[in-house]
């Protein structure tokens, strides 16, 4: 049997799976750590801050990089990532 061929893009995701994986077991799950973060940063700015903006605040730090450098991967694998704690984060918030 042969082994199916994969896109960058595929490659990229299965990438991002284990980077998430990882974080998560040196910093928790990430729904628990973006709660953590947006109590700080709800601190820090005095307005309530939630998971899920911590989530979409950091997409949007890594576009931001992307717009510099639009051919720099790393960001764009941070997106998929990100986008990953986005989808934990809104299950838990519900």
């Amino acid at each position: 049997m042969t082994k199916a061929k994969t896109t960058p893009g595929a490659d990229m995701l299965l990438e991002a799976v284990n980077t998430v994986t990882q974080r998560g077991q040196v910093y928790g799950p990430p729904a628990v750590n973006m709660q953590r973060t947006a109590r700080i940063w709800s601190g820090i700015l005095g307005v309530e801050v939630t998971a899920v903006q911590v989530c979409l605040c950091m997409i949007g730090v890594k576009m931001a990089r992307l717009v510099e450098t639009p051919d720099h991967g790393d960001s764009a694998l941070d997106i998929a990532g990100w986008a990953a704690c986005l989808r934990d984060c809104q299950q838990e918030e519900g």
